[in-house]
């Protein structure tokens, strides 16, 4: 089984986010994996760790039978998938993600004071979102 979970790690925003302020993801028709994955995380800060938010969204994009998730999870995670470095949320939108010693996860917005003070602790792993174009 992969996995997708850092653990005392915080996740900035691209080099080439375009966001100066962190942005809700748009309301569309069908709700988008950003939009699914910011509610997860907005409303449930590390409550759920990488792999849990990931899933989710997955389910509820993809409208999955509840009775049909044990065996998605288990088809879902026998191969790698994206972690939050390739997130439209730190990529597009301006939201850097905290993972926590436990792997729980939460998400800051890029002109937060707690964003700031967490993408300098040398105390957690820094890592970069993956730019949208290639330099």
């Amino acid at each position: 089984m992969y996995t997708t979970n850092y653990f005392n790690a915080f996740i900035l925003v691209s080099d080439d986010c375009t966001a100066i302020i962190a942005e809700v993801p748009p309301q569309k028709k069908v709700q988008t994996a950003a939009t699914i994955t910011y509610e997860l995380l907005k409303n449930n800060p590390y409550k759920h760790t990488s792999d849990e938010v990931l899933f989710n969204t997955h389910v509820l994009k993809n409208g999955i039978a509840t009775n049909d998730v044990v065996a998605e999870r288990e088809r879902f995670f026998s191969k790698s998938q994206p972690c939050f470095r390739s997130s439209p949320l730190c990529k597009r939108y301006g939201w850097g993600v905290h993972s926590n010693p436990e792997g729980k996860i939460a998400i800051y917005a890029i002109e937060s004071d707690e964003y700031k003070r967490m993408s300098i602790d040398s105390a957690m792993k820094i890592i970069k979102a993956i730019r949208s174009k290639s330099a």
